[in-house]
């Protein structure tokens, strides 16, 4: 997982790099503008002659990293042209003096360009000894309409946006505001021929928000440096970020753990950690690989049960026995998959679970690894609420709790907290969150990083907010960005399915840990989002993001494992 840091980290950590570790500062910013440089060689595989590129600097050092990577693409054969929005003259440090390279490449002064690079130790290995390359100062709206009269002549299908970084606080506005307004024109009239590549951050967004503050780039790659920033990897901003690169400029990450992050996004690695961890072994039968009980459903609500352990079972739990009340039992067994076991509960008159079940459900639960509790459920009754409550509060096994056990939980009760031996992980959408909060304001979520922490940590249990990029937030305040995942996981029944998935992989931890040392349930709830949204990213390819069900995400949950452990499904 990628440690994701402040702005005002970062400074410090470019700080420590400069100061402390002797890296040179223009090595910094000529890593960075490589880095860019390198994407937009991919992009094109490698064939940078004769393509025309835009390039939009502020007078920053944001800006001095575009101007590093239009100097490469540029002496690669590329045609650039450059625009800096200020006056040289006006530009500080290395941001400054790599201006001054490019304006002498553009006067023909090619001398300037290998003389530079050796000083900082590369040296030049350019196919094109005269490059193709413009720089111009644009200060006010006149010169930026006398510009864009020529831009939108012949709009360049590459742009490099590199106007503001990290250090943005406020909206944009005039010829900066303008400039994002003629990125975001190029991208509605011409998508596929506008390639736009963001430096650190798209220009607009302050880094440190999950809310654009005003007019923004919308990229389709961002080269961040060294580590994300809230603003790379939280939505909405996120989105506006295009895929996401952290580029590797030099700094020690020794100075980013000194930081002691308390916000990450999760990674491939830590998916295929886990499912490494717990492989199936050759004297492997189901005990080994868990029990999940789904105490689920209610009369007229049978589908989330069946959704639920057919998710937990295909995760690869080795047995699951869905426990629902004596009415809904017939209806749940005959839509459930064969290898399913069913349990019959005590019921209130509406058809739900009722507290006179509540010692055979623990019952059940004795000879289970994990219990998945609420889908489908019904709290209607205050009788079904009790049984709930109880449940939880006299568990000696982890919980997962979903849809209606949360609403039976809701606002949480005083007293009720998690613990490290028996883990309650609750999986909340927005509205439930808000209910178990205790109330209706939606403004409560505006920082669903704090939001999510405060309740975890007060309440020691494990969140995961639902929602574009699902976070869980841990007992001990840090908080994980889950990456993968898109909107058709928005449909009915793609929550009961992660409850089970979750559920599923919690029983598989709970038997080898003898074996592969400890195994715990945040680092199993990391890797059953992960694996989650990624086969809700394999659905959406092969179905579409309208047409694909939770059914459907479920039976992708193969190729998304298989995609991050080949070797261990193998027999």
């Amino acid at each position: 997982m990628q440690p994701v840091i402040a702005s005002a980290a970062m400074r410090e950590i470019d700080r420590l790099t400069i100061d402390e570790h002797q890296v040179p500062s223009l090595l910094l910013m000529e890593n960075a503008g490589k880095a860019v440089a390198n994407v937009i060689i991919d992009s094109l595989s490698g064939k940078v002659a004769g393509n025309s590129i835009l390039t939009l600097c502020g007078p920053g050092n944001n800006g001095g990293d575009g101007a590093v990577a239009a100097r490469r693409l540029a002496l690669l054969g590329a045609k650039v042209q450059v625009v800096l929005f200020g006056k040289l003259k006006e530009a500080k440090g290395d941001a400054r003096a790599n201006f001054e390279v490019v304006r002498g490449l553009a006067n023909g002064e090619e001398h300037l360009s290998e003389t530079f690079v050796d000083q900082i130790f590369e040296p030049p290995h350019f196919a094109n000894p005269q490059p193709l390359i413009e720089f111009t100062e644009c200060t006010t709206a006149g010169e930026w309409d006398k510009l864009l009269s020529f831009l939108v002549q012949e709009p360049p299908p590459i742009i490099i946006d590199a106007i503001f970084g990290t250090g943005l606080r406020r909206p944009l506005t005039g010829i900066h505001q303008e400039a994002v307004r003629f990125l975001s024109c190029l991208k509605e009239k011409h998508p596929p021929q506008c390639f736009i590549v963001s430096v650190d951050i798209p220009s607009g967004l302050n880094s440190d928000l999950a809310e654009p503050i005003g007019e923004t780039v919308t990229a389709d790659v961002t080269v961040t440096m060294s580590a994300p920033k809230p603003a790379n990897v939280l939505p909405l901003a996120s989105i506006l970020n295009g895929r996401l690169i952290v580029a590797d400029i030099g700094s020690p990450f020794e100075l980013i753990e000194q930081t002691n992050p308390q916000l990450f996004v999760t990674e491939e690695r830590d998916a295929r950690d886990w499912l490494v961890r717990t492989r199936y072994r050759p004297d492997s039968y189901k005990t080994v690989h868990g029990h999940v009980l789904v105490i689920a459903g209610s009369r007229g609500f049978t589908g989330a049960a069946a959704l639920c352990g057919a998710a937990a079972l295909r995760s690869g739990a080795g047995l699951v026995t869905i426990a629902t009340p004596v009415s809904a039992q017939a209806t749940v067994a005959a839509v459930a998959l064969p290898e399913i076991m069913t349990a019959a509960l005590p019921e209130t008159d509406r058809g739900a679970v009722s507290i006179e079940g509540l010692e055979y459900a623990l019952g059940l639960a004795a000879s289970a690894s994990v219990v998945a509790i609420g889908p489908g459920l019904s709290t209607g009754d205050e009788r079904t609420r009790d049984f709930v409550r109880s449940f939880i509060e006299r568990r000696r096994f982890p919980v997962v709790v979903d849809a209606d056990g949360l609403n039976a939980l809701a606002p949480w009760p005083t007293g009720l907290q998690g613990s490290q031996k028996f883990p309650l992980i609750l999986t909340p959408h927005p509205g439930e969150m808000l209910r178990l909060m205790g109330t209706s304001d939606k403004s409560a979520l505006s920082d669903r990083v704090v939001a999510a922490r405060d309740f975890a940590t007060g309440h020691q249990v494990i969140v995961v907010l639902k929602g574009t990029r699902s976070l869980i937030a841990a007992p001990d305040g840090r908080v994980f960005v889950n990456p993968t995942g898109n909107a058709g996981l928005g449909t009915a029944g793609c929550g009961d399915t992660l409850t089970g998935l979750i559920s599923g992989f919690l029983a598989q931890a709970a038997k080898p840990a003898d074996q592969n040392g400890s195994i715990n349930a945040l680092d199993t709830v990391i890797a059953a989002l992960f694996v989650g949204g990624l086969a809700g990213d394999l659905t959406a390819k092969s179905l579409g993001m309208r047409a694909m069900l939770a059914s459907d995400v479920r039976d992708h949950f193969s190729a998304a494992i298989r995609s991050l452990d080949p070797e261990g499904e193998l027999p």
